[in-house]
């Protein structure tokens, strides 16, 4: 079986703009269908692909949080170029965290993190996710066990300077949230076992936006855009972001 490799993606050509943000080992897919839904609304969607993601896990664990802020730059300056003055940004959990931080380095016209982690999990906890997507992926490519397991026992010989600069990212963005302004929705499903969901309090408490709301989705896990309760996340982001008094 050949995996298909996932890229960046742009829908639609609205005035009004949405950068849309995938989480750590996630990839555009994650942020895809919200994508389409947007763009029958009329709005212009662009998801970069994070340096490393979308690949081999033996790529992603050579680069990091660096790389990943550099591509979510990138995304924002993309829609810039394309003559969006405006933008609002949506991103699932690392995205989130990537989402709030744009929030407090450039304008953003309304921010929507969607499970996103304010607490820091230990490395051997973000260590033992990195090796099931890692086997995961071997799967996927139909490799078999044997192989699988061959190739794990390689991989677990890298080192992972990642998850480091990964927990130093999450505390540092938390430590700026009170600097975030920007109109706020705070996504977070009940049933998130990937994260400490009271990290969607924090977000909500600390932020000094003046319009902020905070929603909890009672049936639905950590991969919030892609749970049974998509199609009423995708409503609610767009009603949060046609609140947000577009100039054009």
């Amino acid at each position: 079986m050949k995996i298909v490799v996932p890229k960046p993606f742009t829908f639609g050509n609205g005035k009004r703009a949405v950068l849309l943000l995938h989480g750590f080992t996630g990839n555009t897919a994650d942020v895809r269908m919200l994508g389409r839904f947007l763009e029958k609304k009329g709005y212009t969607c662009h998801a970069p692909l994070y340096k490393g993601h979308g690949v081999p896990p033996e790529e992603l664990v050579h680069t990091g949080p660096e790389d990943w802020w550099q591509d979510v730059m990138n995304g924002y300056e993309f829609l810039q170029k394309q003559g969006h003055q405006e933008i609002a940004v949506a991103g699932l959990s690392l995205g989130g965290v990537f989402s709030l931080k744009l929030g407090y380095t450039v304008p953003i016209k309304g921010i929507v993190p969607m499970c996103a982690p304010a607490y820091i999990k230990s490395e051997e906890v973000m260590y033992e996710g990195i090796l099931a997507f890692a086997r995961e992926y071997k799967r996927l490519e139909g490799k078999t066990e044997e192989q699988v397991e061959q190739e794990m026992m390689e991989f677990q010989k890298t080192p992972m300077k990642t998850l480091k600069a990964l927990q130093n990212l999450i505390a540092d963005v938390r430590d700026h949230i009170d600097m975030v302004y920007a109109p706020l929705f705070v996504v977070q499903g009940r049933h998130d076992y990937m994260i400490n969901p009271d990290s969607a309090n924090i977000i909500y408490n600390q932020a000094e936006s003046l319009q902020k709301e905070l929603k909890w989705y009672e049936e639905s896990g950590h991969a919030i855009t892609l749970d049974k309760e998509k199609d009423q996340l995708h409503e609610d982001i767009y009603q949060f972001l046609e609140g947000l008094g577009w100039e054009e």
